[in-house]
């Protein structure tokens, strides 16, 4: 199956340390810019951070419990290959990245057995990086 490569805005209140978090954290290439808006290749998808007043679920993220742990919501990010997670988790342990979710295995044993960590960006915004144990189970049930 191919993939068509998603568009996601999301909403920065600060979009200096946005761009210095998406750019070099994560080493994202830089698309186009304006002064209130960048694009950003996020492992070929397209992110827009564009400027915007801070918002509600940036002040306070709403949380779901999911595996024993407090899930915040709204939350995006990206299924990554296992080899891709663990190299970008060792990345982000190293530059003292705090997590929300430490790295780690959820489901383990069960059907849809994935690694998985959550993290918010300079602004609030909350980012979850996973990988399944089979990619063939990720919507299984």
């Amino acid at each position: 199956m191919q993939l068509s490569p998603f568009h996601l805005a999301i909403p920065v209140y600060d979009l200096a340390a946005a761009r210095r978090f998406y750019g070099e954290v994560f080493g994202l290439e830089e698309g186009r810019s304006s002064d209130h808006w960048v694009d950003f290749n996020f492992f070929g998808h397209q992110l827009v951070i564009h400027l915007a007043p801070k918002n509600a679920s940036q002040e306070a993220a709403h949380t779901n419990a999911v595996d024993g742990h407090d899930v915040p919501v709204p939350h995006f990010g990206v299924v990554l290959g296992m080899e891709e997670w663990e190299n970008l988790a060792a990345r982000l342990k190293a530059l003292g990245t705090h997590f929300v979710i430490e790295p780690g295995i959820r489901f383990q044993g069960l059907v849809g057995e994935q690694a998985t960590m959550f993290l918010f960006d300079p602004c609030g915004n909350a980012l979850e990086f996973k990988a399944f144990k089979n990619i063939d189970q990720l919507f299984a049930k």
